[in-house]
This record gives structure tokens, C-alpha cells and sequence, in this order.
């Protein structure tokens, strides 16, 4: 008969009967009656009543028995702490029981009684399981120590388990192995700071050999740590690379997550021009491919991996295009992430039979589907030029099927070809106006009436199309409404002498019946600029736009990189780093990609670049279809509605200066006031004129505090800035920061007229006297200005910290573009904190603030070390020598009053210095030991 008996029974008294039923001699009795009883406490009804009757039958030798009293005590140990204690003679006598399974069950029932009185009682049972000769005892033993720290942190140091664990990582049995790695990464998370995972070659090593042995959670948790470790250098990368290849062939698709993860993150330090990377690329396309056939759950989180994995290296599944096609009976969710993956992988190689696969979606029955694959042609024509003809006649196809919402996403897709590839596929503009009357979506609207505007001159009836929206001016959605006013405005300045009534009407519509500042405001600016310069408005709302870039939604690139050390887990699926979605008090450590060694691109991981002020080449973006503001940029340059945060400022902001008055007026009059010169306004003057040379600015060589300034880098070539091409560095002298320019002319034209503005940034860093350049600039010539700077700017917090967004005017236009700042420019000269203080505020700071960094190949002993950091505000406090390795503790006060405490560990042999940071503001740490980097090794 089954178990299903003892849960049937409604009798009143149950609990008397029970309570005789448990105390009777017959060993049967006794075990009917425990299963009763947790029947009970399983269908919820309270049992604690019985609580010492229960623990009575712990003495016994019968298993089964053992496991359900077990299983009792630990459902009640915390509502009934007192007679828990009853319990732990027994708890001690198991563990040592002939019977290795009656050990590991006491040892695994000890880790779940969540009760503090307890916990110290179990200290030695566990200390002996620990140690035990039965595999299966240690594994479990291991685990517990793991639960322990949860319930005692401070317990479980104090009794030295801790070591205990990292021993059992040498064990001789995989899954003990395994087990011990699970339960020190547990404890690690919870302590970022604490380092218990001090993973060195050989201990790599020993894990690597238990990989193979062990069961196919024991591999995950192993290939998880493997992956947190860093490699010294890529013979060592390249062979744990050959080691955790094998896995990608297990039947279990986290495994495979796992390995990828390893691989993807240890490819990082190998060169491109290896044989070995070409065959590693190779064998990672099958098992993801292979993913593909699991059930759509499964599907759906390979799909979200392998969406981030083609973004890093599409070369890997570049000829699997076909494995991505869509299925008949594909759920939406993963029919939508393979669209996206096809487009990320389109080619010219592959784009025939895309764009035949993708017609063939826009007539299937899916509404969603349909419109994602509308938008997919499209995209796919802004991507790949050769395709642009014919994905453009595709798209003409499924106009003329006059389904309504294919008509619309066609529409909303061929504006963002026109201005791809200006005046080539004008003649189809024909073909979109007849079918004006059926849009009824905003956005599908406002495509259309930006198309009708932008092509005003080649529609003959353009005004009556405009009017036509106008009767309903107040009904449309904002979207709709911004676009048409400004549709009109390019109208009237094509046609001025039809459009007279019609811009009155609109702009009367804008700004006195209107309620929306949006649209108030931009009615405003275009009356008056209208009613003052027609020229001037001639040149903002008709001047030339910039060609958009093909991937509208690349994920920025530290996040990628990030995202990549994540694989397999949640925040791959989510596409967030955990910190977004992760609460409570742990601490969440970043991760980062090992820096490139070897290969020319050093300069693609965020690590390897920081400090020489450039910004890295990110892949410009599309402004969203939401971003409204297409054609009015103003010149606050917050980051865009979407795409990576630098995007805004590099290509596509349109050399518009709203104004009219250009960035003189925005600085001198307008209500903006430029913030009071911090430096004497000679300082701004070009180099070698007066107070210049007193100073010897010249690159910041001879800077009087001896700081490190970089060398200077190009921050805005001449082919995107109609010849200006500027370039520079930071530097602190004295106290103020100075912004180091060489502005060059390879124009044919002399440039004049220069003013300069920064955005709002992390750290409110502004101009604190105007950018003055004395003569024009003729063409072939170059200037050097050295430009004051102070912090009294607005604050924004920018991603990277140290982003910092630029616009530059001259006679001929506005420019803008980003570029890091070393952050060390804003260590000010007051950082030295009182050696109490030090220890104080470093015992106060709690531990998850603190970060831990590697500053690799730098050969200079500590005395050098702390003179070269002083030069930079970087302030030695005390200095010990701790078994023959010196302990540097320095702080350092950012210009915000920010302070960043640090110990910086140096041994004489090693190369590579460790460096932990602890600040009220952990994520300044990053940008801080980017500093020392730069400043140690320069």
C-alpha cells in the first residue's frame, strides 16, 4: 500500500494518539506514527506539540526512520530552539556512526538547524566529517561549512573551517573537489573582499583534473571558478583553454554555458594570428548550434547567450546562418531572438537567402513576428550596402500587399534608408503617398510626414498632404505632432510663397494652443528664428543631416564585456549586469574581461586603455526611433534615449548650432553665465606667449608638482570635423587642471571665431576662461593652448565615470566629441589623512566596498613607488614590511571630496603589485587604480 494513507485521516485527538503511537515499543508503531506525523506537517498543520516525542525516535538504526525525524527537526528547530538542543547528543553520536550515509545525513541536517545556540555545539561533528575517510561524508561536510558561514560568519573563521575547505580542494576525490570549490565561491560572494579563492596555478591544475571526474554540477561550479581566475600570461591561458574544450561536448546544456564562458573569456589573452584561436573559434560553433535543439525554454536562453557572444565575435557562427532560420512551430519568443541574431549576422556573403527568409516571414500570420521582420529588411539595407536595391524593392512588394501594419513598419523602415543612402531610392516616395490615409500609427505617421518634409520640393501637392494632418493637429500624439511642425517649417523655407498661411497655422496651433512644453518650446525657437534671420533658420532645420550606422541596438561595449563574464547566469538572459537586478546586502562584484596581450588591439578591453584620455571607437548608433529631437540637437549632450551613452556626441550630432548666436552667445550672454576663471586668464593664451612660458606648459613636462601627464592623442580627427582636427591631454600643475590642446587646420579655409563647452559630467569639470586663440588659424597651421579648467561645472554621472563630452565651435560649424580623462587630474593637493583617521575610516568603510586589483609588470621598489604617487597627489601614510613584502598605505581626496583609501602590497621578486581600494564610492575604484596603472608605469 503507498504512503498516500497518511494523509487522509481527519480524526480529532490525533495528536494524543500520535503522542502514544510514538512512545509505543513496537519499532513498526513507531515508524507508521513518525510518517503520520509528517504528513501532517506537511499539509501544514502545527505538530510542534510532539516535538520531544519525535527526537525520542532519533535513536535508532533503521535509516528511513532516521531520515524522517530529521527531516521533522529541521522543520521545527527554529520555532522550538530549546528543545532543539535535545538533539545534539544525537547529532554527535551519528557523526559517527559506522555508516558513512547516517554520517553525511547527520552532517547535512546539522547544516540546515538554522539555530544560533546550537550552531557551536556542531562545531566538532563537522570538524571530524571534514576530515573524514568516506568521500561522500567530506562532500556533504563541505557544503555544511558553506551553510555554517551563512548562519555564523564569524564562527567559521574562528574555527579555521575556512582552511579546512581550501585543503579539500587538493582532494584526491572530484566531487569532494567540486563541492569545496562550490562552497568557498558561496562564501566568496557574500565577502567580495575576503579572497578565499586564492587561485594559483597549481590549485588551477588539481581542479582541472577533477573536471573530468566529476558529476555535471560538480563541472559547473568548477568551470565557474576557473572562470573567475586570470591567467599570468597566454601559454597558461591557451592551455586551460585545451583543457575545458572536451566539455563543450556534455549532454547538459549548463555545462556547455559554462565551458563557452571559460573559452569566450580566455580567448580575451590569446593573439589572432595563433593557429590555436582560428581552431578554438571553430569548435565553439557546434555545441551552441547544438543547444538549438533542446526544448524552447533552453532555446530561448541560447538565444540570449549566443546574442551576446555573436556581438563580441561574430566570426564565430558566421557560416551557421541557416540553424537561425525560424521554424513553423518556433514560440513567438524565440522566433523574435533568432530574427535578431540573423540580422547581427547578415553579410553580404548570406544576404540573399536572409532577405528571401525574411519576405517569407512578412506574410505569415504573427503580427509581431510580421513587423519585426518588416524591420529586420530594413535594417538588414542599412547593414549591408549591396543589399540596399533589393531589400528596398522587398519592402515596395509588401507595400503593394496593403496589409496595414506591413504597410506601416515599411514606411517607419524606409525613412532610416533615405537617410542611409540620400537621393538614391527618392522615386519610391510616389508609391508611400498613396497610402497615406491608412497609417494610423504615430510612429508610422510621423515617418511619413519627416519623409514629406525632407522631400518637400519633389511632392508636388506636399502642402495638402501636411494640411490634411493639420485638421487634426491636436488628436495626433506628441510624435506625430513635433514631426509635422517641423515638416511645415521645412516647407515653407523650400516654398515660401504657397506655405505663408500654412507655417502661421501650425505654429499658432504649437504655441498658443498647446499645453506640451516639448512642443511649445520648439514652436518658439522656430518663430523666432524665422521672424529674425531666415537664413540662419535656413541652415539649422535644413542643414545637412548625418548618415545613421547600421546596428540600432549593440550593447555598449564595457557592458559586453561584462556581460560576457556572466554567461550561463540570469544576467545573460536579462542582458543587465546582476547589480541591476540583484538586492539585498551582497555584494555584487564587477567583472571584466582579461586585458588583450600579444595582439595590436590592445586598446579593445576597457582595462587596457583607461588612461591615455581616448576614447575607444564605439560603434555609432542609431538614434531610437523615439528620439525626437532628430533634427533639433540641442547642445546639453545627455546620453540618447538608447544605445551605448557615448554615442549621442560622436557622429551622428548634426552640426547644428541652434542659437543662431553659435556657443559665444550660449557662454557670454543668453543667461549662461561662463564660471569665474579659477587660473589666471593667461593661462588660456597660446603657449609661449607671457605667463606660458613662466609656467612651462609646454605638454606638461616641466610641471611644477612632477604629475604624470599622458601623452596627447588625437580627439577629433579632421575628416568629421570639416578639417579641425584637435588633440590633447590633462594635466594638473599647481593645484588647477589644465586641459592641454593642439588645434590644427587641414582645411583650405582660415578658421576663427573658437568657443568651446563641455556637457554635464561626473565630476563638473568646466572651462574656467574662454578658448582663446589669438589669430585665425590659416590652413596647414597649428596652435597650442593650454585651457584652464574648474569643478564647478553641472554634475551628471556619466558612463565610464570619466566621460567627459565636448562641443568646439568655429566659423564654420559646431563639433562634438567625447574623451576619457585620467582620473588622477582631480587628486587634490590636501589628500594626506591623519594616521588615526586612516585607520578609523578604513575599519569604518565597510568590506564589500573594497576592491582588489593587479598592477602587472612594474619593477620599481616601494620607495620609488610612493615618491612617483606623491608627484601625483597620491599620498603615502605609513610604510611596514610584513614577511619580506612591503605594505604601502596611501589615500588620496578627489576634487569632489571623495576619499580613496589604499594598500598597495609590493614584493621584491614580483612584477605585479596588489592593490585593494576602499571608498564611500566603490565605483570610483575602478578608475582610480587606472590611475596608478598609468602612473607606475609612465
Amino acid at each position: 500500500m503507498t504512503d498516500s494513507k497518511y494523509f487522509t485521516t481527519t480524526k480529532k485527538g490525533e495528536i494524543f494518539e500520535l503522542k502514544a503511537e510514538l512512545n509505543s515499543d513496537k519499532k513498526e508503531k513507531k515508524k507508521e506514527a513518525v510518517k503520520k506525523v509528517i504528513a501532517s506537517m506537511t499539509v501544514g498543520k502545527d505538530v510542534s506539540a510532539l516535538f520531544p516525542d519525535v527526537v525520542n525516535c532519533m535513536q535508532t538504526d533503521n535509516l528511513e526512520l532516521k531520515k524522517l525525524v530529521y527531516l521533522y527537526l529541521m522543520n521545527y528547530a527554529k520555532s522550538q530552539p530549546d528543545m532543539a538542543i535535545m538533539a545534539v547528543n544525537t547529532f554527535v553520536k551519528d557523526c559517527e556512526d559506522p555508516n558513512p550515509l547516517i554520517r553525511a545525513l547527520a552532517v547535512r541536517t546539522m547544516g540546515c538547524i538554522r539555530v544560533d545556540k546550537i550552531t557551536e555545539y556542531l562545531c566538532e561533528p563537522l570538524r571530524k566529517c571534514l576530515k573524514d575517510e568516506d568521500p561522500y561524508v567530506r562532500k556533504t561536510a563541505a557544503v555544511c561549512v558553506a551553510k555554517l558561514h551563512d548562519i555564523n560568519a564569524q564562527l567559521v573563521e574562528d574555527q579555521g573551517f575556512l582552511d579546512t575547505l581550501k585543503d579539500l580542494i587538493s582532494d584526491s576525490n572530484p566531487m569532494v573537489v567540486a563541492n569545496a570549490v562550490a562552497a568557498l565561491s558561496e562564501i566568496a560572494e557574500s565577502h567580495p573582499s575576503s579572497n578565499l579563492l586564492d587561485l594559483n596555478p597549481q590549485s588551477i591544475n588539481k581542479l582541472l583534473t577533477a573536471l573530468n571526474e566529476c558529476t555535471e554540477w560538480g563541472q559547473i561550479f568548477i568551470l565557474d571558478c576557473l572562470a573567475n581566475y586570470m591567467p599570468k600570461d597566454d601559454r597558461e591561458a591557451q592551455s586551460i583553454c585545451e583543457r575545458v574544450t572536451p566539455r563543450l561536448s556534455h549532454a547538459n546544456s549548463a555545462v556547455v554555458l559554462s565551458a563557452v564562458k571559460v573559452l569566450m573569456k580566455f580567448m580575451e589573452m590569446l593573439s589572432k594570428d595563433l593557429d590555436y584561436y582560428g581552431t578554438l573559434l571553430k569548435k565553439l560553433a557546434p555545441p551552441l548550434v547544438t543547444l538549438l535543439s533542446a526544448e524552447p525554454e533552453l532555446q530561448y536562453v541560447a538565444l540570449r547567450n549566443i546574442n551576446l557572444i555573436v556581438q563580441k565575435r561574430p566570426e564565430i557562427l558566421k557560416h551557421e546562418m541557416k540553424v537561425f532560420f525560424v521554424k513553423y512551430n518556433d514560440p513567438i519568443y524565440v522566433k523574435l531572438e533568432k530574427l535578431d541574431i540573423m540580422i547581427r549576422l547578415a553579410s553580404q556573403a548570406n544576404i540573399a537567402q536572409v532577405l528571401a527568409e525574411l519576405k517569407e516571414y512578412a506574410t505569415e500570420v504573427d503580427v509581431d513576428f510580421v513587423r519585426k521582420a518588416v524591420r529586420a529588411i530594413g535594417r538588414c539595407a542599412i547593414k549591408v550596402e549591396q543589399s540596399a536595391e533589393r531589400c528596398v524593392s522587398t519592402l515596395l512588394d509588401l507595400i503593394q500587399t496593403k496589409v496595414n501594419y506591413v504597410v506601416q513598419e515599411a514606411i517607419v523602415v524606409i525613412k532610416d534608408i533615405f537617410r542611409k543612402y540620400p537621393n538614391k531610392y527618392e522615386s519610391v516616395i510616389a508609391t508611400l503617398c498613396e497610402n497615406l490615409d491608412s497609417l494610423d500609427e504615430p510612429e508610422a505617421r510621423a515617418a511619413m510626414i519627416w519623409i514629406v518634409g525632407e522631400y518637400a520640393e519633389r511632392i508636388d501637392n506636399a502642402d495638402e498632404l501636411l494640411e490634411s494632418f493639420l485638421e487634426g493637429f491636436h488628436d495626433e500624439s506628441t510624435q506625430v505632432q513635433l514631426q509635422l511642425l517641423t515638416a511645415i517649417v521645412k516647407l515653407f523655407l523650400k516654398k515660401p510663397t504657397e506655405t505663408q498661411e500654412l507655417v502661421q497655422q501650425v505654429l499658432s496651433l504649437a504655441t498658443q494652443d498647446s499645453d506640451n512644453p516639448d512642443l511649445r518650446d520648439r514652436g518658439y525657437i522656430y518663430w523666432r528664428l524665422l521672424s529674425t534671420d531666415p537664413v540662419a533658420a535656413k541652415e539649422v532645420v535644413l542643414a545637412e543631416k548625418p548618415l545613421i550606422s547600421e546596428e540600432t541596438d549593440l550593447i555598449e561595449p564595457t557592458l559586453l564585456d561584462e556581460l560576457i563574464c556572466y554567461i550561463g547566469t540570469l544576467a545573460s538572459v536579462y542582458h543587465k549586469p546582476p547589480s541591476a537586478f540583484v538586492e539585498g546586502s551582497r555584494g555584487v562584484v564587477h567583472k571584466s574581461l582579461p586585458p588583450r596581450t600579444g595582439s595590436s588591439e590592445s586598446a579593445e578591453s576597457p582595462d587596457a586603455a583607461p588612461s591615455a584620455g581616448q576614447a575607444a571607437e564605439q560603434p555609432a548608433v542609431i538614434p531610437a526611433q523615439g528620439d525626437l529631437l532628430g533634427d533639433l540637437l540641442n547642445l546639453d549632450l545627455g546620453p540618447p534615449v538608447s544605445g551605448p551613452p557615448l554615442a549621442a556626441s560622436s557622429v551622428q550630432m548634426g552640426a547644428v548650432d541652434l542659437l543662431g548666436g553659435g556657443l559665444d552667445s550660449l557662454m557670454g550672454g543668453s543667461g549662461f553665465t561662463a564660471p569665474g576663471p579659477a587660473a589666471p586668464a593667461a593661462m588660456g593664451a597660446p603657449l609661449g606667449s607671457g605667463l606660458g612660458d613662466l609656467f612651462d606648459l609646454t605638454g606638461g613636462v616641466g610641471t611644477l608638482s612632477g604629475s604624470y601627464v599622458a601623452p596627447k592623442t588625437v580627439w577629433l580627427p579632421a575628416m568629421k570635423a570639416k578639417g579641425l582636427e584637435i588633440s590633447g591631454t590633462f594635466s594638473r600643475q599647481v593645484g588647477s587642471i589644465c586641459m592641454d590642446l593642439v588645434l590644427t587646420n587641414k582645411a583650405l579655409q582660415v578658421m576663427s571665431d573658437f568657443a568651446i563647452q563641455f556637457n554635464r559630467n561626473s565630476f563638473g569639470l568646466a572651462p574656467a576662461a574662454p578658448l582663446q586663440v589669438h589669430a585665425p588659424l590659416a590652413p596647414n597651421q597649428s596652435v597650442e593652448i593650454s585651457l584652464p579648467l574648474n569643478t564647478v561645472g553641472s554634475v551628471m554621472k556619466m558612463d565610464p565615470l570619466n566621460n567627459l563630452q565636448v562641443a568646439v565651435k568655429n566659423n564654420i560649424d559646431v563639433f562634438y566629441f567625447s574623451t576619457l580623462y585620467p582620473l588622477h587630474i582631480l587628486f587634490v593637493e590636501d589628500g594626506k589623512m591623519e594616521r588615526q583617521m586612516f585607520l578609523a575610516t578604513w575599519k569604518d568603510i565597510p568590506n564589500e566596498n573594497e576592491a582588489q586589483f593587479q598592477i602587472k609588470d612594474c619593477s620599481l621598489n616601494a620607495d620609488a613607488v610612493s615618491s612617483k604617487l606623491q608627484g601625483s597627489n597620491i599620498f603615502t601614510i605609513a610604510k611596514r614590511n610584513v614577511e619580506g613584502q612591503d605594505m604601502l598605505y596611501q589615500s588620496l581626496k578627489l576634487t569632489n571630496g571623495i576619499w580613496v583609501l589604499a594598500e598597495l602590497r609590493i614584493q621584491p621578486s614580483n612584477p605585479s603589485f596588489t592593490l585593494s581600494l576602499k571608498c564611500r564610492a566603490p565605483e570610483v575604484s575602478q578608475y582610480v587604480y587606472q590611475a596608478y596603472d598609468a602612473i607606475l608605469k609612465n
